[in-house]
């Protein structure tokens, strides 16, 4: 264990300096999925010793637009923590990250505990509100680029996340029109139909996974359900928001220095 727990200290330093490391497939050649995900678990050990509190869980590589661009094929899961959600329509201190980017996404919050394989109808009865959100995503790799493990590893790239105004359960989240603008201009266009057909079913596979992992899904969590386009690199000075039908609107403002 002593290695991974070198692994996951050096992912969390390269968060805490923003500087880029090598990939960890570079340096141990037999670092598959199922120890990526340890190392996973160790790196967000890190954050909850220094006070931070676990809220719920990222889906990524949902959509087919996502896979491709990150160049992998299989579905991934990382963990949210308090410290890393943003203020709605606040200021992203751009010297947090080493490359952030930012994507759409349909969010989960959850009134009752949901866990273990269960039906679309069954996630559904657990949860409380659904909403429109933007996750900021930043892989601690040089050049951000990784195999499939090195992002596990890295917290599925999760480094960030708003979310807009709630909306009741009853919601009709299969389809709806998703419109992500920067500076006033349309960057990405899509529909919450990308992620997996219909987002509930990430959900699903959410509860599966996290109750796999012995960390079943809590009242209270959100599951962030994947994106629905590809994800858009940030600059000083931007305007970022992302409209979605149904759902309203989330927005925020990259600045410079962190505050």
């Amino acid at each position: 264990m002593s290695g991974l727990n070198q692994l996951a200290l050096a992912l969390d330093h390269a968060a805490l300096t923003r500087q880029a490391v090598a990939q960890l497939s570079d340096q141990q050649a037999d670092f598959d999925v199922e120890t990526a995900y340890a190392v996973q678990r160790l790196l967000v050990q890190q954050r909850l010793r220094r006070g931070a509190r676990r809220v719920g869980m990222k889906m990524g590589f949902t959509s087919r637009a996502k896979m491709r661009q990150m160049g992998v094929d299989q579905m991934i899961w990382g963990r949210l923590t308090d410290d890393m959600r943003l203020d709605e329509g606040g200021e992203l201190a751009l010297d947090r990250y080493v490359h952030p980017r930012a994507e759409p996404e349909i969010v989960f919050l959850l009134k009752k505990p949901l866990a273990g394989r269960v039906s679309a109808a069954e996630a559904m009865a657990s949860v409380e509100a659904v909403a429109g959100g933007i996750e900021i995503i930043d892989s601690r790799y040089r050049d951000f680029r990784f195999h499939l493990a090195d992002v596990i590893a890295d917290n599925a790239s999760s480094s960030g996340f708003l979310v807009g105004p709630l909306q009741p359960a009853s919601t009709d989240v299969a389809n709806l029109g998703i419109v992500m603008r920067v500076d006033g201009r349309v960057v990405q266009a899509g529909s919450s139909a990308a992620i997996l057909g219909h987002p509930v079913r990430s959900l699903v596979a959410a509860a599966r996974l996290a109750a796999e992992a012995g960390e079943p899904l809590q009242p209270g969590d959100l599951v962030l359900a994947g994106a629905a386009t590809e994800a858009v690199a940030l600059r000083a000075g931007m305007r970022v928001s992302a409209a979605f039908q149904s759902l309203g609107a989330v927005s925020f403002q990259v600045g410079g220095a962190e505050s």
